[in-house]
């Protein structure tokens, strides 16, 4: 194994806009292609040798195995650190973090609440570093959600897609990928839980901003929601049930977009609350392909952020 140049600045996936639309397309592609390989029960271990060192802030379920197993397929090692386990934050200045984590591992991959944390640690780490979710972006979960629409509905550009519900992290990435991967955008939040508005101006010729869901998902293509109050916001949880109530996408709301619209949420989901259960285990979900492709999509940007990136190629195919 060549470790990569401490002298050449790493390359880091903080959010989508890391990627030209070259590279993220060509990561969907290759991502698919990992999943094809994987299901055909063939091994393939490029990352023998190399280490992902995993730190959370923010407790996942998902994002925990899907990158601890997707390291392990590709033949390297993933190692978990806990808030318990790490200095981060606390003590220790999160420069000096980064500068001793990044001297030991191969690549870094953080899921915290601040994104300026993330953007810290990166700016003094010697290996790359990935967004493994913060409360302005999630990038890595719209890797999978575009890999899951290509694979069911072909390529996403010029497409309509609706994000009903707060103005969050995963709303902030849906604005990104319209941008990246030319799609058309419907938003609808409650007055008050908009997206930030510099993050929504950067995308205003792909993004439309409605209170209204029905309005919203006329004709849409794809139809996404996430959960009311993410972690942290738990004080706000009954507040916002009561705000949030006309903004539940049930399956009359999905009857108004195209009868082959697809329905996607990163999970966990609450049925009853931001989506029915007859929408969300009905024909249209594909939050089950959606939640394995995390694994899939993350072992591809592995692959390219710690051996394509540093031949300056896009994605291999």
């Amino acid at each position: 194994m060549t470790r990569a140049n401490s002298q050449t600045p790493p390359k880091h996936f903080l959010t989508l806009l890391d990627l030209n639309p070259g590279a993220a397309t060509g990561l969907i592609t290759r991502a698919t292609e990992l999943k094809q390989r994987r299901q055909r029960g063939e091994h393939y271990r490029p990352l023998i040798g190399y280490t992902l060192a995993m730190v959370f802030e923010k407790s996942s379920t998902r994002t925990r195995v899907s990158f601890e197993a997707g390291m392990a397929q590709l033949g390297g090692t993933a190692l978990f650190l806990s808030p318990k386990d790490t200095q981060l934050g606390r003590g220790e200045p999160i420069e000096d973090s980064a500068r001793v984590l990044s001297r030991m591992v191969d690549v870094v991959m953080i899921r915290t609440f601040e994104h300026e944390t993330l953007t810290r640690f990166a700016d003094y780490s010697q290996v790359p570093v990935i967004n493994g979710l913060t409360d302005r972006f999630h990038p890595c979960q719209l890797l999978a959600d575009m890999q899951t629409y290509t694979e069911h509905r072909g390529p996403i550009q010029g497409r309509r897609v609706v994000f009903i519900g707060d103005g969050n992290n995963m709303c902030h990435s849906y604005i990104n990928a319209a941008r990246l991967f030319d799609f058309e955008l419907h938003i609808a939040c409650p007055p008050g839980f908009e997206p930030e508005p510099e993050i929504l101006a950067a995308a205003a010729d792909h993004c439309t901003l409605l209170d209204d869901p029905a309005a919203a998902v006329e004709d849409a293509d794809l139809v996404v929601t996430d959960v009311w109050a993410s972690m942290g916001q738990e004080s706000e949880e009954d507040q916002r049930k009561a705000l949030f109530a006309d903004f539940s996408v049930t399956s009359a709301l999905m009857a108004r977009a195209r009868s082959n619209a697809l329905f996607m949420h990163c999970l966990p989901a609450h049925r009853g609350e931001e989506v029915s259960a007859d929408v969300i285990d009905g024909p249209q979900s594909v939050v089950w392909d959606e939640a394995e492709n995390r694994l899939h999509a993350q072992k591809a940007l592995l692959e390219w952020l710690l051996l394509d990136q540093r031949s300056g190629s896009e994605p291999a195919h």
